[in-house]
């Protein structure tokens, strides 16, 4: 839920910070006051498109900042986890500044990230619905996502097998695409590719022979310093110096005290030790010194071969081992263009048969999916009832569409098209009155009608959406009477165990507050300001008073007031 929501220098909004609480909070005032202001701060504040428009006149930035409390598996954990981002206590904290020039910074407890992620992270935290707003409901693209989500237990493993046959059907109908293009292109590949091989098989290369170079490349450049060392070592040891004689020397004194006295024999054994790996050493020395043998033409030639094997690396790979691997897959690539024709026969026949595995595993998708939908039309009506449009209908359209002929496998006389999430389009439609034909959901024209759907619809997929809190931007328009008190009562239905926010021009609404809050606008000096209060009993049934009568407020009017929150408090205890 949102715990508190801080807001500066926003629109004609100085600084204010307000905190909420679980269950229904009513949002009410004068037209004008702000009301609507502080929706688009929080709709901001969860990825909206900002502007320097909302950043009050002389200041330099707008700064928004809410502290949500979330619970341990909720989505956006994951996803913070992912990122790095710390979430201590089951709260996260989102901050975004807009600039004067119009720029955001974001942060998600106090990490600096995106606008992308603040967004994401955002929306699945609060979802904000206004009255006339197109929103995910009335996306008829994010239908078949919602029908998905609601009982998707079922759903789950029928979509993961039809996604694993996907990503083969889809495989193979690239690697046949890459196969058929166009001849010529074919052609000019087919040359580049013989082009490459021959070039790198003519250079011979051999595993490491870069590597391999460089060493010989620097025992040459300092072939001289090398000799020099080597020599002067087995001199040390077994020329005039004659190390290795002294060391024999103490070897054989050694020898001849350690039977006198037991405790040197150890010592004698070491020296014993030190002797013939010396010895062995100086061996080796001497081979190594007979070995060398300066060539002048040679480090001429590993110049050029090095020169050589560069050129190569400049285009088929940072080494040796680079280019043979860059040659051997041309090499397969040429084999399949020059046995294009049975590997298209190969792999038409392996489409062929998992296009009839994919199509049963699409249909078994949409079998499931419209005993589902079934059920989500009874659930939509059932909730609709309770708002007075007991007459509505309510249904779920499936379609195929067609695809062009391609690569596509023919059923039945037409090409079914297969998308990631089966071969369904779905759409929600409706009639809100007997003998009127379904209307796709975004044409209802009725602001009333509009809000009741709409609500009825939050109502079934609000726990399927995960978001910790909901927003509803005077989704109430238009609505009157016991209509007014159904949605009244079915957004407080909403709001128990959760959290609503709702700016509502309704007294039955506000009636049902858990929290009211006052918006009010005043003028200090030159300045328009926006503040935000809470209202004790007294103060709600004045409020609800003023929004049943209008301006003038009388003792009849309070007890009406009066007399309607007792109704609500009634409701939400029984309820």
């Amino acid at each position: 839920m949102l715990a508190e929501l801080s807001i500066r220098n926003f629109a004609i909004i100085e600084e204010i910070t307000v905190p909420f609480d679980e269950g229904l909070t009513v949002l009410t005032g004068e037209t004008g006051a702000g009301k609507s202001i502080i929706i688009d701060a929080v709709g901001l504040l969860i990825g909206g498109r900002g502007s320097a428009e909302y950043v009050r006149h002389g200041t330099s930035r707008s700064e928004l900042e809410g502290l949500f409390h979330i619970s341990s598996d909720h989505p956006s954990v994951d996803k913070c986890e992912q990122l790095g981002i710390d979430i201590s206590d089951e709260m996260i904290v989102l901050k975004r500044d807009i600039t004067g020039s119009g720029k955001s910074i974001c942060r998600v407890n106090g990490k600096l990230v995106t606008l992308a992620i603040l967004r994401e992270i955002g929306q699945s935290l609060i979802d904000i619905h206004g009255q006339h707003e197109h929103q995910y409901l009335l996306q008829n693209d994010k239908h078949l996502r919602m029908l998905d989500q609601f009982n998707s237990k079922d759903l789950k493993r029928s979509i993961r097998e039809y996604q694993q046959l996907y990503e083969r059907f889809t495989s193979i109908q690239n690697q046949l695409r890459h196969l058929t293009e166009n001849e010529q292109e074919v052609a000019h590949r087919m040359d580049l590719i013989q082009y490459q091989l021959d070039e790198i098989e003519k250079a011979n290369l051999e595993p490491n022979e870069d590597e391999k170079l460089q060493e010989e490349k620097q025992r040459l450049n300092n072939f001289e310093r090398i000799f020099q060392s080597a020599n002067d070592s087995y001199q040390s040891l077994y020329g005039e110096q004659r190390g290795l004689d002294y060391l024999g020397l103490a070897m054989s004194h050694l020898e001849d005290v350690a039977e006198l006295d037991p405790s040197l024999e150890s010592l004698k054994e070491a020296v014993t030790n030190a002797y013939y790996i010396v010895e062995d050493s100086a061996h080796q020395l001497r081979d190594f010194v007979d070995t060398l043998e300066f060539e002048p033409n040679r480090l001429d030639r590993i110049e050029e071969r090095l020169h050589e094997i560069n050129m190569l690396k400049r285009k088929y790979g940072q080494s040796v081992e680079e280019i043979l691997e860059y040659s051997s897959r041309i090499e397969e690539e040429r084999d399949t263009i020059t046995n294009k024709d049975s590997r298209i026969q190969n792999l038409n026949e392996e489409l062929k048969e998992i296009s009839w595995d994919i199509y049963v595993e699409a249909k078994n998708l949409t079998q499931l999916r419209k005993d589902i939908a079934s059920k989500l039309e009874k659930a939509i009506q059932r909730e609709l009832k309770d708002l007075y449009m007991e007459k509505t209908t309510f249904e779920v359209a499936f379609s195929i569409p067609n695809a062009k002929p391609g690569i596509d496998p023919e059923f039945d006389g037409k090409y079914v098209h297969f998308t990631k999430q089966g071969i369904d389009e779905v759409e929600f439609l409706i009639s809100t009155n007997p003998g009127e034909p379904l209307k796709p959901l975004v044409k209802i024209a009725s602001g009333g009608e509009l809000s009741r759907i709409i609500l009825a619809m939050k109502a079934i997929f609000s726990n399927q959406q995960e978001v910790s809190s909901i927003i509803f931007d005077e989704v109430d328009t238009g609505v009157s009477g016991r209509v007014a008190q159904a949605i009244a009562e079915k957004i407080q239905r909403l709001a128990a165990g959760s959290q609503v926010l709702c700016i509502t021009h309704l007294p039955q609404v506000a009636a049902m507050a858990d929290q009211h809050l006052y918006i009010e606008k005043q003028i200090k000096g030159d300045r328009t300001l926006t503040s935000v209060n809470p209202l004790s009993y007294d103060e709600k049934v004045r409020e609800v008073g003023r929004m049943i009568s209008g301006v003038e407020i009388t003792d009849l009017t309070k007890q009406h007031a009066k007399e309607m929150i007792q109704f609500a408090d009634g409701i939400k205890v029984s309820s």
